[in-house]
């Protein structure tokens, strides 16, 4: 198994997807009922297997991976050969925090209306061991899935400013 076996409540929440897996698989909905009850390790291979295949569909399509604190900012960009790191910290007292639903400009406002400061980091580094083990680790620590980077774009913006 390359990731982990979803859980219970994961599986419930994708009970049509694991039905057409079954179906390719030539699993019926009788056959799948008796694998549970008469063979245990057979219908663990194919939870593992679709979960495998669950976890790899998601991470490849991960783009912006984002940490956050109330003052702290890790937002990731999820290259094919490496990651980017671009970190933001804020230093003071602010209307809102990082953690704040509020637009990504909303919350770059009130940092302006307040007295703040603000520190940009940025790295990158290389997939270790691979793309998909580093992202999944990294959603397994707690790290989002950004859809649309909105972080990253605003923290590169800054730079260019700095």
């Amino acid at each position: 198994m390359k990731f982990r076996r979803l859980t219970k409540e994961e599986l419930q929440g994708l009970e049509g997807e694991f039905v057409q897996f079954l179906a390719a698989n030539t699993v019926t909905a009788q056959d799948w009922e008796q694998l549970k009850t008469e063979e245990v390790v057979k219908a663990e291979e194919l939870l593992n297997m679709f979960s495998d295949i669950v976890f790899e569909k998601i991470i490849k399509q991960v783009v912006y991976l984002e940490v956050r604190t109330p003052n702290d900012l890790k937002t990731f960009h999820c290259l094919e050969d490496k990651i980017v790191l671009n970190g933001l910290h804020v230093e003071g007292q602010a209307i809102h925090d990082l953690t704040s639903d509020l637009p990504t400009s909303e919350i770059m406002e009130s940092f302006k209306q307040a007295d703040v400061q603000l520190k940009i980091y940025t790295a990158e580094k290389a997939y270790l061991p691979d793309r998909a083990a580093e992202i999944f680790r990294m959603l397994e620590s707690g790290a989002l899935i950004a859809p649309q980077g909105q972080w990253f774009q605003t923290i590169e913006a800054l730079k260019k400013d700095a």
